[in-house]
Protein backbone atom coordinates (compact mmCIF):
# COMPACT_ATOMS: atom_id res chain seq x y z
CA UNK A 1 0.00 0.00 0.00
CA UNK A 2 2.97 2.10 0.95
CA UNK A 3 3.86 2.21 -2.63
CA UNK A 4 0.80 3.58 -4.73
CA UNK A 5 0.77 6.91 -4.52
CA UNK A 6 -3.07 8.58 -4.56
CA UNK A 7 -2.04 10.52 -8.17
CA UNK A 8 -1.78 6.92 -9.39
CA UNK A 9 -5.51 6.26 -8.38
CA UNK A 10 -6.60 9.36 -9.27
CA UNK A 11 -5.23 8.48 -12.60
CA UNK A 12 -7.59 4.95 -12.75
CA UNK A 13 -10.48 6.94 -11.29
CA UNK A 14 -10.21 9.12 -14.12
CA UNK A 15 -10.93 7.12 -16.80
CA UNK A 16 -13.85 5.33 -15.93
CA UNK A 17 -16.45 6.41 -17.80
CA UNK A 18 -19.80 7.52 -15.98
CA UNK A 19 -22.27 5.04 -17.46
CA UNK A 20 -25.38 7.43 -17.98
CA UNK A 21 -23.23 10.62 -19.05
CA UNK A 22 -20.98 8.86 -21.29
CA UNK A 23 -18.34 11.14 -20.32
CA UNK A 24 -14.87 10.45 -17.55
CA UNK A 25 -15.02 10.67 -14.11
CA UNK A 26 -12.32 12.87 -14.96
CA UNK A 27 -14.05 14.90 -17.23
CA UNK A 28 -16.83 15.18 -15.24
CA UNK A 29 -14.64 16.37 -12.24
CA UNK A 30 -16.64 13.85 -10.23
CA UNK A 31 -13.10 12.71 -8.04
CA UNK A 32 -13.23 15.14 -5.16
CA UNK A 33 -10.48 13.73 -3.08
CA UNK A 34 -8.66 10.52 -2.51
CA UNK A 35 -7.37 9.65 1.17
CA UNK A 36 -5.19 6.91 2.59
CA UNK A 37 -6.06 6.10 5.90
CA UNK A 38 -3.33 3.65 7.44
CA UNK A 39 -3.68 0.89 5.10
CA UNK A 40 -6.90 1.73 3.63
CA UNK A 41 -7.68 4.04 0.86
CA UNK A 42 -10.78 6.17 0.69
CA UNK A 43 -12.33 7.47 -2.38
CA UNK A 44 -14.48 10.57 -2.51
CA UNK A 45 -16.72 11.30 -5.47
CA UNK A 46 -19.55 13.74 -6.25
CA UNK A 47 -21.56 12.93 -8.98
CA UNK A 48 -24.82 14.51 -10.84
CA UNK A 49 -27.77 13.21 -9.34
CA UNK A 50 -29.45 10.74 -8.58
CA UNK A 51 -27.02 8.62 -7.65
CA UNK A 52 -29.15 5.62 -6.81
CA UNK A 53 -28.66 3.79 -9.86
CA UNK A 54 -25.03 4.62 -10.85
CA UNK A 55 -23.26 4.36 -7.56
CA UNK A 56 -23.37 0.17 -7.85
CA UNK A 57 -22.61 0.47 -11.47
CA UNK A 58 -19.83 3.02 -10.71
CA UNK A 59 -18.66 0.98 -7.94
CA UNK A 60 -18.66 -2.07 -9.70
CA UNK A 61 -15.99 -0.40 -12.34
CA UNK A 62 -13.70 1.01 -9.82
CA UNK A 63 -13.29 -2.06 -8.56
CA UNK A 64 -12.66 -3.90 -11.53
CA UNK A 65 -10.53 -1.29 -12.29
CA UNK A 66 -7.89 -1.03 -9.03
CA UNK A 67 -8.25 -4.65 -8.26
CA UNK A 68 -7.37 -5.31 -11.69
CA UNK A 69 -3.55 -3.25 -11.18
CA UNK A 70 -3.57 -3.47 -7.17
CA UNK A 71 -5.32 -6.93 -6.40
CA UNK A 72 -4.08 -6.55 -2.34
CA UNK A 73 -5.39 -3.20 -2.06
CA UNK A 74 -8.49 -2.24 0.80
CA UNK A 75 -10.83 0.91 -0.43
CA UNK A 76 -14.13 2.32 -0.03
CA UNK A 77 -15.83 4.69 -2.47
CA UNK A 78 -17.93 7.13 -0.69
CA UNK A 79 -20.07 8.66 -3.61
CA UNK A 80 -22.57 12.38 -2.46
CA UNK A 81 -24.39 14.44 -4.86
CA UNK A 82 -23.16 17.63 -6.81
CA UNK A 83 -25.55 20.48 -4.97
CA UNK A 84 -28.50 21.34 -6.55
CA UNK A 85 -30.57 23.72 -4.28
CA UNK A 86 -34.58 24.04 -5.09
CA UNK A 87 -34.81 24.62 -1.52
CA UNK A 88 -35.98 28.77 -2.78
CA UNK A 89 -38.66 27.67 -5.55
CA UNK A 90 -41.60 28.88 -5.09
CA UNK A 91 -43.50 25.72 -5.98
CA UNK A 92 -42.68 22.39 -4.84
CA UNK A 93 -39.61 23.49 -2.52
CA UNK A 94 -37.31 20.41 -2.02
CA UNK A 95 -38.37 18.37 -4.77
CA UNK A 96 -35.23 17.81 -6.96
CA UNK A 97 -36.96 16.13 -10.08
CA UNK A 98 -40.57 16.21 -11.15
CA UNK A 99 -41.35 13.72 -13.98
CA UNK A 100 -44.80 13.99 -15.78
CA UNK A 101 -46.30 10.19 -16.84
CA UNK A 102 -48.73 11.20 -19.55
CA UNK A 103 -51.08 9.70 -21.98
CA UNK A 104 -53.11 11.21 -25.13
CA UNK A 105 -56.07 9.28 -23.99
CA UNK A 106 -57.63 7.19 -21.66
CA UNK A 107 -57.22 3.08 -20.83
CA UNK A 108 -53.44 2.55 -21.59
CA UNK A 109 -52.58 2.08 -18.67
CA UNK A 110 -50.46 5.41 -17.80
CA UNK A 111 -51.64 5.47 -13.76
CA UNK A 112 -50.93 1.97 -13.65
CA UNK A 113 -47.30 2.26 -14.99
CA UNK A 114 -46.96 5.77 -12.92
CA UNK A 115 -47.27 4.09 -9.53
CA UNK A 116 -45.30 1.23 -9.99
CA UNK A 117 -42.51 3.77 -11.98
CA UNK A 118 -42.62 5.38 -8.81
CA UNK A 119 -41.98 2.24 -6.29
CA UNK A 120 -39.31 0.86 -8.76
CA UNK A 121 -37.53 4.49 -7.95
CA UNK A 122 -38.27 3.95 -4.19
CA UNK A 123 -36.92 0.21 -4.24
CA UNK A 124 -33.32 1.87 -5.55
CA UNK A 125 -33.12 4.07 -2.22
CA UNK A 126 -34.95 7.86 -3.66
CA UNK A 127 -36.99 9.56 -1.72
CA UNK A 128 -40.37 9.38 -3.77
CA UNK A 129 -44.00 11.10 -3.94
CA UNK A 130 -46.19 10.50 -6.57
CA UNK A 131 -49.29 13.05 -7.19
CA UNK A 132 -52.88 11.81 -8.75
CA UNK A 133 -53.80 15.04 -10.70
CA UNK A 134 -56.56 13.53 -12.03
CA UNK A 135 -59.08 15.06 -10.23
CA UNK A 136 -62.00 13.42 -12.43
CA UNK A 137 -60.97 9.84 -11.58
CA UNK A 138 -58.27 9.24 -9.24
CA UNK A 139 -56.93 6.17 -9.36
CA UNK A 140 -53.56 5.81 -7.06
CA UNK A 141 -54.93 5.35 -3.34
CA UNK A 142 -56.30 2.48 -4.93
CA UNK A 143 -53.38 0.85 -7.05
CA UNK A 144 -51.53 1.96 -3.24
CA UNK A 145 -53.83 0.32 -0.99
CA UNK A 146 -55.06 3.77 0.50
CA UNK A 147 -58.96 4.04 -0.69
CA UNK A 148 -60.71 5.51 2.18
CA UNK A 149 -58.33 7.33 3.78
CA UNK A 150 -58.24 10.93 4.28
CA UNK A 151 -54.82 13.20 4.79
CA UNK A 152 -53.53 14.68 7.63
CA UNK A 153 -52.30 17.83 8.68
CA UNK A 154 -48.59 18.82 8.76
CA UNK A 155 -46.87 21.94 9.98
CA UNK A 156 -44.14 22.94 7.78
CA UNK A 157 -40.85 24.80 9.16
CA UNK A 158 -42.07 27.88 8.23
CA UNK A 159 -44.77 27.84 10.42
CA UNK A 160 -47.77 27.08 7.74
CA UNK A 161 -50.19 24.12 8.06
CA UNK A 162 -50.47 22.36 5.10
CA UNK A 163 -51.84 18.77 3.57
CA UNK A 164 -49.62 15.45 4.83
CA UNK A 165 -49.25 12.74 2.04
CA UNK A 166 -49.85 9.48 2.73
CA UNK A 167 -47.42 6.80 2.76
CA UNK A 168 -47.36 3.47 1.64
CA UNK A 169 -44.68 1.07 -0.37
CA UNK A 170 -41.92 4.21 0.33
CA UNK A 171 -43.74 6.56 -1.57
CA UNK A 172 -45.67 9.71 -0.61
CA UNK A 173 -49.21 9.55 -2.38
CA UNK A 174 -51.10 12.35 -2.83
CA UNK A 175 -54.58 12.54 -4.66
CA UNK A 176 -57.77 14.31 -4.74
CA UNK A 177 -58.96 10.75 -3.25
CA UNK A 178 -57.84 11.74 -0.20
CA UNK A 179 -60.50 14.30 0.15
CA UNK A 180 -63.46 13.01 -1.70
CA UNK A 181 -65.58 9.96 -1.34
CA UNK A 182 -64.35 6.80 -3.03
CA UNK A 183 -67.99 7.16 -4.73
CA UNK A 184 -67.61 11.01 -5.29
CA UNK A 185 -66.82 12.34 -8.70
CA UNK A 186 -65.61 15.56 -9.14
CA UNK A 187 -67.86 17.69 -11.08
CA UNK A 188 -66.48 20.88 -11.70
CA UNK A 189 -65.78 23.22 -14.82
CA UNK A 190 -63.26 26.04 -15.41
CA UNK A 191 -62.78 28.07 -12.43
CA UNK A 192 -63.31 25.41 -10.08
CA UNK A 193 -60.62 23.31 -11.64
CA UNK A 194 -57.72 26.34 -10.56
CA UNK A 195 -58.89 25.52 -6.98
CA UNK A 196 -58.44 21.77 -7.15
CA UNK A 197 -55.11 21.93 -8.58
CA UNK A 198 -53.92 24.55 -6.46
CA UNK A 199 -54.65 22.60 -3.62
CA UNK A 200 -52.88 19.33 -5.09
CA UNK A 201 -49.30 20.85 -5.85
CA UNK A 202 -49.48 24.14 -3.60
CA UNK A 203 -51.20 23.01 -0.40
CA UNK A 204 -49.61 19.50 0.26
CA UNK A 205 -46.03 19.06 1.76
CA UNK A 206 -43.80 16.59 0.27
CA UNK A 207 -40.33 17.80 2.22
CA UNK A 208 -37.57 16.60 0.69
CA UNK A 209 -37.74 14.30 -2.21
CA UNK A 210 -35.29 12.61 -4.80
CA UNK A 211 -38.99 12.13 -7.35
CA UNK A 212 -42.12 13.35 -7.86
CA UNK A 213 -43.87 11.40 -10.07
CA UNK A 214 -46.70 13.76 -11.46
CA UNK A 215 -49.86 10.93 -12.75
CA UNK A 216 -51.36 13.47 -15.34
CA UNK A 217 -55.05 13.57 -16.54
CA UNK A 218 -55.22 11.96 -19.80
CA UNK A 219 -55.55 14.27 -22.85
CA UNK A 220 -53.93 17.01 -24.17
CA UNK A 221 -56.60 20.12 -23.18
CA UNK A 222 -56.18 23.36 -21.45
CA UNK A 223 -56.05 21.00 -17.82
CA UNK A 224 -52.79 19.28 -19.17
CA UNK A 225 -51.27 22.65 -20.51
CA UNK A 226 -52.45 24.90 -17.55
CA UNK A 227 -49.92 21.79 -14.79
CA UNK A 228 -47.44 21.39 -17.07
CA UNK A 229 -46.54 25.13 -17.06
CA UNK A 230 -46.76 26.06 -13.97
CA UNK A 231 -44.72 22.81 -12.68
CA UNK A 232 -41.01 23.32 -12.66
CA UNK A 233 -40.66 19.60 -14.66
CA UNK A 234 -37.77 17.68 -15.55
CA UNK A 235 -39.18 15.75 -18.47
CA UNK A 236 -42.36 13.96 -19.27
CA UNK A 237 -43.26 10.11 -20.09
CA UNK A 238 -45.85 9.63 -22.46
CA UNK A 239 -47.44 5.93 -22.21
CA UNK A 240 -49.12 5.06 -25.13
CA UNK A 241 -50.35 1.16 -26.67
CA UNK A 242 -48.90 -0.03 -29.79
CA UNK A 243 -52.69 0.99 -31.63
CA UNK A 244 -52.75 3.69 -34.56
CA UNK A 245 -55.51 5.39 -32.40
CA UNK A 246 -52.83 5.32 -29.54
CA UNK A 247 -50.20 6.67 -31.44
CA UNK A 248 -52.14 9.60 -32.65
CA UNK A 249 -52.86 10.74 -29.66
CA UNK A 250 -49.30 10.29 -28.36
CA UNK A 251 -48.23 12.67 -31.24
CA UNK A 252 -50.42 15.71 -30.00
CA UNK A 253 -49.02 14.88 -26.03
CA UNK A 254 -45.13 15.14 -27.66
CA UNK A 255 -46.65 18.54 -29.28
CA UNK A 256 -47.96 19.97 -26.08
CA UNK A 257 -44.75 19.39 -24.07
CA UNK A 258 -42.66 20.91 -27.04
CA UNK A 259 -45.28 24.17 -27.19
CA UNK A 260 -44.47 24.84 -23.24
CA UNK A 261 -40.73 23.40 -23.33
CA UNK A 262 -40.72 20.59 -21.39
CA UNK A 263 -38.47 17.98 -22.26
CA UNK A 264 -40.34 14.01 -23.16
CA UNK A 265 -37.68 12.11 -21.56
CA UNK A 266 -39.08 9.19 -23.77
CA UNK A 267 -42.35 6.82 -24.70
CA UNK A 268 -43.22 3.80 -23.21
CA UNK A 269 -45.29 0.97 -25.13
CA UNK A 270 -47.39 -0.57 -22.81
CA UNK A 271 -49.86 -3.53 -23.85
CA UNK A 272 -47.39 -4.66 -26.39
CA UNK A 273 -47.76 -8.23 -26.73
CA UNK A 274 -49.64 -11.16 -24.68
CA UNK A 275 -48.16 -14.23 -23.77
CA UNK A 276 -49.57 -17.59 -22.58
CA UNK A 277 -48.50 -20.44 -20.11
CA UNK A 278 -48.81 -22.88 -22.12
CA UNK A 279 -47.12 -20.67 -24.97
CA UNK A 280 -44.30 -18.92 -23.46
CA UNK A 281 -42.07 -18.35 -26.27
CA UNK A 282 -45.41 -17.15 -28.33
CA UNK A 283 -46.51 -13.35 -28.16
CA UNK A 284 -49.55 -12.24 -29.82
CA UNK A 285 -49.55 -8.95 -30.57
CA UNK A 286 -53.28 -8.23 -29.35
CA UNK A 287 -53.11 -4.63 -30.19
CA UNK A 288 -50.96 -4.53 -33.21
CA UNK A 289 -46.90 -4.39 -33.27
CA UNK A 290 -44.07 -1.96 -33.40
CA UNK A 291 -46.54 1.00 -33.03
CA UNK A 292 -44.16 2.76 -30.14
CA UNK A 293 -40.99 2.63 -32.10
CA UNK A 294 -42.48 3.83 -35.28
CA UNK A 295 -44.00 7.07 -33.77
CA UNK A 296 -40.76 7.40 -31.13
CA UNK A 297 -38.57 7.52 -34.42
CA UNK A 298 -40.98 9.94 -36.19
CA UNK A 299 -40.54 12.12 -33.09
CA UNK A 300 -37.26 11.96 -32.56
CA UNK A 301 -37.93 10.25 -29.26
CA UNK A 302 -36.20 7.44 -27.77
CA UNK A 303 -38.55 4.68 -27.04
CA UNK A 304 -38.25 4.08 -23.27
CA UNK A 305 -39.50 0.24 -22.83
CA UNK A 306 -42.07 -1.77 -24.36
CA UNK A 307 -44.74 -3.67 -21.22
CA UNK A 308 -46.37 -6.87 -22.44
CA UNK A 309 -50.27 -6.97 -21.13
CA UNK A 310 -49.99 -8.91 -17.95
CA UNK A 311 -53.18 -9.52 -15.85
CA UNK A 312 -51.03 -9.07 -12.68
CA UNK A 313 -50.27 -5.36 -13.61
CA UNK A 314 -54.44 -5.07 -13.12
CA UNK A 315 -54.86 -7.93 -10.46
CA UNK A 316 -51.87 -6.41 -8.07
CA UNK A 317 -52.77 -2.75 -8.96
CA UNK A 318 -56.71 -3.36 -7.48
CA UNK A 319 -55.06 -5.08 -4.20
CA UNK A 320 -52.71 -1.86 -3.48
CA UNK A 321 -49.34 -3.40 -4.09
CA UNK A 322 -48.01 -2.62 -7.43
CA UNK A 323 -46.41 -5.43 -8.90
CA UNK A 324 -42.41 -4.59 -8.94
CA UNK A 325 -43.38 -5.04 -4.91
CA UNK A 326 -46.03 -8.06 -5.52
CA UNK A 327 -44.01 -9.52 -7.79
CA UNK A 328 -40.56 -8.25 -8.01
CA UNK A 329 -38.79 -11.16 -10.15
CA UNK A 330 -41.45 -11.37 -13.07
CA UNK A 331 -40.08 -10.50 -16.29
CA UNK A 332 -42.95 -7.51 -16.10
CA UNK A 333 -41.11 -6.08 -13.33
CA UNK A 334 -37.85 -5.97 -14.47
CA UNK A 335 -38.81 -4.45 -17.73
CA UNK A 336 -40.86 -1.61 -15.54
CA UNK A 337 -37.23 -1.32 -13.32
CA UNK A 338 -35.56 -1.34 -17.09
CA UNK A 339 -37.21 1.68 -18.31
CA UNK A 340 -37.34 3.08 -15.08
CA UNK A 341 -33.63 3.00 -14.91
CA UNK A 342 -33.39 4.88 -18.51
CA UNK A 343 -35.70 7.66 -17.40
CA UNK A 344 -33.02 7.79 -14.06
CA UNK A 345 -30.52 8.11 -16.87
CA UNK A 346 -32.38 10.75 -18.86
CA UNK A 347 -32.81 12.94 -16.12
CA UNK A 348 -29.10 12.62 -15.52
CA UNK A 349 -28.32 14.00 -18.66
CA UNK A 350 -30.26 16.92 -17.95
CA UNK A 351 -29.23 18.15 -14.63
CA UNK A 352 -25.28 17.86 -16.19
CA UNK A 353 -26.52 20.68 -18.68
CA UNK A 354 -28.00 22.50 -15.30
CA UNK A 355 -24.93 22.24 -13.65
CA UNK A 356 -22.86 22.74 -16.97
CA UNK A 357 -25.06 26.05 -17.28
CA UNK A 358 -26.67 27.67 -14.32
CA UNK A 359 -27.83 30.48 -15.65
CA UNK A 360 -30.73 27.83 -17.41
CA UNK A 361 -34.28 29.69 -17.18
CA UNK A 362 -36.87 27.17 -15.74
CA UNK A 363 -40.52 28.09 -15.96
CA UNK A 364 -42.29 27.63 -12.93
Amino acid sequence: MTNIKSEEINQLLGEIIDPDLNLTLKELGSIDRIEFDGSDLKIYLKLIQPIYWVAEKLNKLINDNIVSKYPDIVFEVLISEVAQDVSNRAILPGVKNIIAISSGKGGVGKSSLASNIAVSLAKSGAKVGILDADVYGPSQPTMFGLAGRQMGAVRTPEGATMGSPIEAHGVKVGSMGFVMEQSQAAIVRGPMLAGYFSMLFEQIWWGNLDFLILDLPPGTGDIQLTMVQRLPLSGAVVITTPQEISLSDVRRSIKMFEKVNVDVLGIVENMSWFETEELPQKKFYIFGEGGGERVAKETGTDLLGQVPLDTAIRENGDGGTPIVVAKAQSPVSQKINELTSKIVSKVRKKNLQIAQNPSIEINI
